[in-house]
């Protein structure tokens, strides 16, 4: 029997989950903006569980299966894809380059995961020009979406098919599994319209901010198109029915879930399930939306975890840990193709200076 832990870096918060066997022994969150502030409260939550066996660790874009103990500063600066500007001490990437170097040095057996465009199962032509094709975490969640879809229809693994609509507290992903495998995603970055995101930017609009703070990817959602950015979801889905602004908010939002499923189901035509989660799924009045707008295409379900605390990803991390260090969710592991992970964010940009951007990030 292994003892695993895995953990979902979100943009609200910190989620960690702990399995031992079929016990949940870890079932906790931090606040982001905590962790941004101290990003020792993790390294010391996770010393107190000691001893385990596997770490998967808070991966941002994705490391294929890094060690810790081994990571680099250029892998560091690939994890997190930053810039000078946005590594200040009080930014959660300040925070987190702070905290990876605090992992590195902390002996715990700690395995940084891929993200989606590290994965073979996604054919190479779906990979032109792009780099957030979904986060580590995202590949977490859907590993949790696997093995919840198995357990739900009693079938195996390598016959689950859905769409995995992933609703967080600041972006939204779209990402689909044929055959137990992952073939497609659009990334909190270049795709759908998040509660805090604009999702996929205008090119023009590019080209109009010119050089800008990572910070901005995490504004012109559905908050900022109402007027309320710092509004929670739920007061802002009440305030729809009074206010014309945030009722066209949802509306995007709506619409562009829309968009995006139907893009992917153009891959993967008939889907068993659209799986949905993320913070927003708390709210029933966004669930039964989504449920509205998405049912055409196939049938909606809340995925099931197995924690009341840990969101989605941080469950899935652990699921997978517990695969590589050899325990029941090899198979798991195995049918998902993840152990062939490999590659870099960079290796599929065909533009004008994308050698210049390769250079500055793989100078090695």
């Amino acid at each position: 029997m292994v003892r695993v832990i895995g953990i979902d870096p979100g943009t609200v918060s910190f989620d960690v989950c702990g399995l031992e066997g079929e016990h949940l022994f870890l079932d906790h969150t931090i606040p982001s903006g905590e962790i941004a502030a101290n990003p020792e409260v993790l390294v010391s939550l996770l010393k107190s569980t000691a001893p385990v066996d596997l770490i998967v660790g808070p991966s941002g874009y994705g490391l294929p299966w890094v060690k810790a103990a081994d990571i680099t500063e250029d892998q560091m600066k690939l994890l997190l894809l930053n810039g000078k500007r946005d590594q200040g001490r009080n930014t959660i990437i300040g925070g987190m380059n702070r905290m990876l170097h605090l992992l590195k040095e902390s002996g715990l057996p700690i395995l940084f995961a891929p993200g989606l465009i590290h994965l073979p199962t996604i054919p190479r032509h779906r990979k032109v020009n792009k780099i957030d094709m979904g986060t580590a975490d995202k590949l977490c969640a859907l590993a949790l979406g696997i093995w919840d879809q198995s357990r739900h229809l009693n079938i195996g693994f390598n016959e689950t098919s859905f769409i995995y609509v992933e609703l967080g507290g600041a972006f939204t992903g779209v990402m689909t599994v044929d055959k137990g495998k992952i073939v497609d995603g659009l990334g909190g970055t270049s795709g759908c319209l998040g509660y805090q995101s604009m999702g996929a930017m205008d090119g023009e609009v590019a080209y109009l901010l010119g050089n800008f703070n990572k910070k901005l990817l995490c504004t012109g959602g559905v908050a900022h198109i109402a007027g309320e950015p710092q509004m929670q979801p739920g007061q802002l889905v009440v305030k729809a029915g009074s206010s014309k602004r945030s009722a066209m908010a949802w509306d995007a939002f709506m619409e562009g879930l829309v968009k995006c499923v139907a893009a992917e189901v153009s891959i993967v035509p008939s889907p068993k399930e659209i799986l949905i989660s993320g913070r927003l799924c708390r709210i029933e009045e966004v669930v039964h939306r989504v449920e509205d707008c998405l049912s055409t295409f196939a049938p909606v379900r809340k995925v099931e975890g197995f924690a009341s605390v840990a969101k989605e990803a941080a469950q899935g991390a652990a699921l997978i840990a517990e695969g590589l260090a050899g325990g029941a969710h090899n198979s798991l592991v195995e049918t998902m193709g993840l152990c062939q992970a490999s590659g870099t964010l960079l290796d599929h940009l065909y533009f004008q200076d994308a050698k210049a951007i390769i250079k500055k990030y793989l100078e090695l």
